[in-house]
């Protein structure tokens, strides 16, 4: 057995291994799941506008006009009317004085952080923020000190312990395994008393959260308080790519300092027209966004009518946390056995002894059929013995 075969069996043994699953056709609500009809529960597509007839137009004409892709970095020769377009309109979009396309979240996180931290200072960083926010303050010269999730007091404490040399503190707007958010008001006046910029990474809460769906940050009212918003055009906007909002002078420094924007080909200008496409449908039409907030409301009372607990959060990101990963994959494969398919996530994801199955509504799926869904996830979680044999509600 070689030494990578015998990675394999651990990882097999340990409830840790991972397959690809192949989804035959456009995201929506309904996919054809390895040629089984399934109720998708686990992407990331909140507004169902990765699909969307305007979108698929866009991103067809642009393909047309100006290519599949864009030859260059943005610095060579590959910066676009499209990109600049984009730029213009996400800027607007988040109440910032500019815009930066990065090639995707994980590119715009790692090149941000490594950018505003240098060596000798420190980077502030909430525990369970994505793992591109990880990677980045690895890649950063500067000193990382991770404060316990959403607990303001302890990173008060760190910041004082740092004695001025506080950099940056970052955080998830929305936390992607949990739900919750970040308490933004208290980073906001953390980052004021100790002269540190603040950086929010609002990939699952753009288009889900605040006014219109313009985030987290709008939501509480803090735009002109958080010095970058991160963000993903891959999740509510239907498409792909990164970028970040920030003042000019901030803009242009990491147009010329991250890493990742400097060294990497710019986005195709199809991704970037649909992305457009996407935001004028999420502006013109607000009702997207409201609607997204009842289905995620909906699968959450079903669960917790089945016994489930479904989190302290209030996003569409509903996990049910169950431990272990064995019984975590054992339940996701009796809901893919009903025609449900909510993805168990695992280790190095999720802390150890915190596996879950993360559900995720979409703006599109029909509320009957998320409280049908709850239903099965409570049948199935029975039958493995996770939960009471009654539910809750009855």
């Amino acid at each position: 057995m070689t030494d990578i075969e015998s990675r394999l069996e651990e990882l097999r043994e340990s409830g840790l291994h991972r397959r690809l699953r192949l989804v035959e056709g456009a995201q929506g609500p309904r996919v054809l799941l390895d040629g089984r009809p399934v109720l998708l529960l686990c992407s990331n597509d909140y507004l169902g506008l990765a699909g969307h007839p305007r979108v698929r137009e866009a991103a067809a004409a642009a393909a047309l006009e100006w290519g599949a892709g864009a030859g260059a970095s943005r610095l060579i020769s590959g910066n676009m009317t499209p990109h600049r377009r984009l730029e213009q309109r996400l800027a607007a979009f988040k109440g910032y004085e500019s815009a930066l396309l990065f090639g995707s979240g994980y590119l715009a996180n790692v090149g941000t952080i490594a950018a505003l931290a240098g060596r000798g200072s420190v980077v502030f960083s909430d525990e369970l923020n994505h793992a591109s926010i990880v990677d980045g303050c690895r890649l950063a010269r500067a000193e990382t000190f991770v404060y316990r999730h959403g607990d303001a007091e302890h990173l008060d404490w760190g910041l004082r312990r740092a004695g001025g040399r506080g950099a940056l503190i970052v955080s998830d707007g929305v936390f992607s395994m949990d739900g919750d958010t970040a308490p933004l008001g208290d980073l906001a006046r953390l980052a004021r008393e100790h002269g540190c910029r603040l950086m929010v990474d609002e990939a699952h809460a753009t288009g889900a959260l605040g006014p219109g769906g313009r985030g987290s940050v709008a939501a509480a009212g803090l735009g002109g308080e958080v010095d970058v918003v991160v963000g993903t055009l891959g999740k509510a906007l239907g498409a792909y790519g990164a970028y970040a909002c920030a003042s000019a002078e901030l803009r242009e420094y990491l147009l010329n300092t991250a890493r990742s924007f400097v060294f990497s080909t710019a986005l195709p200008p199809p991704a970037v027209a649909a992305a457009l496409a996407s935001l004028e449908l999420l502006e013109a039409e607000p009702a997207r966004v409201e609607r997204l907030r009842a289905n995620a409301a909906a699968l959450r009372e079903g669960l917790r009518a089945q016994g489930l607990d479904a989190g302290g959060g209030a996003s569409q990101i509903v996990p049910l946390e169950l431990g272990e990963a064995g019984p975590t994959m054992a339940l996701c494969e009796r809901l893919l056995e009903r025609g449900v398919f909510a993805q168990g996530i695992r280790p190095p994801t999720v802390p150890p002894g915190s596996s879950r199955i993360r559900f995720s509504a979409m703006a599109t799926h029909e509320e009957t059929e998320l409280r049908e869904a709850a239903r099965l996830a409570g049948e199935a979680a029975r039958e493995l013995g996770l939960v009471p044999t009654v539910p809750l509600a009855a």
